[in-house]
C-alpha cells in the first residue's frame, strides 16, 4: 500500500481534484482511495460578502446627494474640450 499526502479541491458537484502532480507510482486510471481529513486542514468557507444595512445605504445616499450639491464640474462649458485638456491630447503630425 502506498501513501499519498496532498491537498485536494472539492467542487460543488462533489468531484475531487488533486492539487499536485501524480507521483510516478500512481498511474492514471481508476483506483480505490481512502480519504482522511486532517484535523488542522479544515475546509475553507466561502468568503462572506457583507450585506449593506439600511443605515449604511442611507449614509451612502446622503454622501451622493452632497456630491451632487457640490457639483464640482459646474464650470465646465465644453466637456469634450475639458477632457482633451485634462488628458493633454496632442495632434499628431499628418493627422486631422
Amino acid at each position: 500500500m502506498n501513501t499519498l499526502e496532498t491537498d485536494i479541491e472539492i467542487a460543488a458537484d462533489g468531484s475531487l481534484k488533486l492539487l499536485s502532480p501524480l507521483p510516478d507510482w500512481l498511474k492514471p486510471g481508476r483506483t480505490h482511495v481512502l480519504l482522511t481529513l486532517a484535523d488542522d486542514s479544515g475546509t475553507k468557507s466561502k468568503r462572506q460578502i457583507p450585506k449593506a444595512t439600511p443605515e449604511m445605504i442611507a449614509r451612502r445616499m446622503e454622501a451622493l446627494h452632497q456630491v451632487r450639491e457640490l457639483n464640482p464640474f459646474r464650470d465646465i462649458a465644453d466637456p469634450v474640450a475639458w477632457q482633451r485638456e485634462m488628458r493633454e491630447d496632442v495632434k499628431l503630425p499628418g493627422r486631422d
